[in-house]
């Protein structure tokens, strides 16, 4: 085994507040929200349209996202709860503090809040509007994942890399807390983190060619391709986070992704055909 690694000991919350923990995932989600703004504002004017529809579109993302990634962790996640309890399984669902939140849920969500968002700007073609937005969800895609990365969750599997973290905050494979027992993992929620930030310089670029007369879907189907790809890959080097998942040949992460990405397929074929 390697004797290089990097020992991970990040404190969860930042500052206590009056008794009220500021945690670091919070802050990291709170920045997601508002850095994906300024970007949807900056796009919005530099194409002329009103600062106030972007105004509307942060609510209609905010309550997708949030909503969508809820009830897509229980349902995705926590189904057996459902078949056992399902008065319980609602009752947690809805309770805060929402520590459960997944990333094919909120991509449901998103797509859903677009819709209604559409209606009431007719103006805006469905396909315009998430080719601005999935530029600012790279973005945000970043911050989360440097949030799960400050919450020591979603870590990986083993590994003898010189970069592998040891996170000595885990209890969920390491119950007894001993750091004698903490071995080297993927740093995967890093490895998402990086991509997502990738991601984004690259499709802020493509938008900024062309802008307004970008081809309707063409950034949007690079952005399910390409992150639900990867995804697929870097589940490989994570750890499951259901006990259920163990007993399939992919996990649920992985089987989310496949459909994901012939939606983005059949959306980029859709934009070039188009164009």
């Amino acid at each position: 085994m390697s004797l290089l690694f990097i020992e991970w000991n990040a404190d969860p919350t930042i500052i206590t507040l009056l008794g009220f923990p500021i945690r670091w995932y919070g802050l990291c989600f709170a920045l997601a929200f508002l850095a994906g703004f300024q970007v949807v504002s900056y796009m919005f004017k530099k194409e002329g349209r009103p600062v106030e529809q972007a105004d509307q579109l942060l609510l209609y993302t905010m309550v997708g996202t949030v909503a969508g990634a809820r009830m897509g962790h229980y349902f995705f996640y926590e189904f057996p709860l459902l078949l056992a309890d399902p008065v319980r399984f609602f009752i947690q669902m809805i309770t805060p503090p929402f520590s459960g939140l997944a990333s094919h849920g909120a991509a449901i969500g998103l797509f859903t809040a677009f819709y209604l968002y559409t209606r009431k700007n007719k103006e805006q073609s469905y396909l315009y509007v998430t080719d601005r937005i999935v530029i600012a969800a790279a973005l945000a895609g970043f911050f989360i994942r440097f949030g799960n990365l400050m919450n020591s969750e979603i870590i990986g599997k083993p590994t003898d890399l010189p970069w592998g973290f040891k996170f000595l905050r885990d209890y969920e494979f390491n119950p007894s807390g001993l750091a004698a027992f903490v071995v080297p993992r993927h740093p995967s929620q890093l490895y998402e983190a990086l991509s997502c930030l990738f991601l984004f310089f690259i499709l802020l670029y493509l938008w900024n060619q062309k802008k307004g007369k970008t081809p309707a879907g063409l950034l949007t189907g690079i952005f399910m391709i390409f992150v639900f790809t990867l995804r697929f890959f870097y589940e490989f080097l994570k750890e499951n986070q259901s006990s259920f998942e163990n007993g399939l040949t992919l996990n649920m992460g992985q089987i989310l992704s496949i459909p994901a990405v012939l939606f983005g397929i059949g959306v980029l074929w859709y934009a070039k055909r188009k164009a």
